[in-house]
């Protein structure tokens, strides 16, 4: 038995003129979508619409205009500016690190009787840091973490060499507290030599050990007073005391090496 269902008529619409005209009109405005910016005419705008044009800009690039209408003219024009990575100075001359003269000045120190003040005029502190972790490497390999240790006494032998040197010279002392600290790190090179030696002597041998270390010291003593004399004013007739201060800030150094 078969049921029958009220279906209703289907109405297409007929294709007159004014349909198949809407149609048109819609695909066109689908096809032609106008942009979504649109620059506004300087006639109704206060702010002009500047076109990007590579022709202009690389002429403006090349002569650019400053901020009152005249031109500025480029980096290579200065005296201070480059004009290539060639004509650039070295990294380690930017920051004053000068391999050349901090040989020099150590080889000074290798000598103690005939050491060469002139190296020593400019001072620095590239040398004496570079001889500051050369001796805590040494004493790493011994066994002994003392970096805080070292790089305090050094500061404060600097500090007590410049303030015991200008008391003694009084007006005439013109030592300064960054030739001192200079000094005082350059002339640290025997005791880190005796750092390195004390790794091959056994720890049984008191006495050689303490025979070295004297050695060491006066080495560093004798190389630090004559500096010191040499490079400041006022010091030639305090030159013993001046050494019995260099000895007791090399005594302290020897010391952290012996035990």
């Amino acid at each position: 038995m078969t049921r029958d269902f009220a279906v209703p008529p289907v109405v297409f619409p007929s294709g007159g003129s004014s349909g198949g005209a809407n149609v048109q009109q819609r695909k066109s405005e689908r096809r032609f979508a106008t942009p979504s910016f649109q620059p506004p005419h300087p006639s109704t705008s206060a702010i002009p619409f500047m076109s990007f044009d590579m022709g202009s800009a690389a002429a403006s690039s090349a002569t650019p205009a400053g901020p009152f209408g005249g031109t500025i003219a480029p980096p290579s024009s200065f005296g201070g500016g480059s004009a290539s990575f060639e004509d650039e100075e070295p990294l380690l001359d930017e920051l004053g690190i000068h391999p050349d003269q901090i040989w020099k000045k150590t080889r000074s120190i290798l000598n103690p009787f005939r050491i060469n003040q002139t190296v020593h005029k400019d001072s620095d502190l590239s040398g004496p840091i570079f001889l500051y972790l050369a001796l805590c490497l040494f004493q790493l390999l011994a066994g002994k973490i003392q970096f805080g240790v070292i790089l305090g006494w050094i500061v404060v032998s600097s500090i007590f060499l410049y303030v015991v040197f200008n008391m003694l010279a009084g007006r005439n002392g013109n030592l300064k507290l960054h030739t001192c600290t200079s000094l005082v790190g350059y002339c640290l090179l025997p005791v880190v030599v005796l750092s390195a030696v004390s790794l091959f002597v056994p720890q049984g041998a008191g006495p050689v050990r303490f025979v070295l270390a004297a050695v060491f010291v006066l080495w560093s003593t004798r190389a630090c007073s004559t500096l010191v004399v040499s490079l400041a004013d006022g010091g030639e007739e305090h030159r013993g005391l001046i050494a019995y201060a260099c000895f007791l800030i090399y005594t302290l150094f020897s010391l952290l090496v012996i035990f």
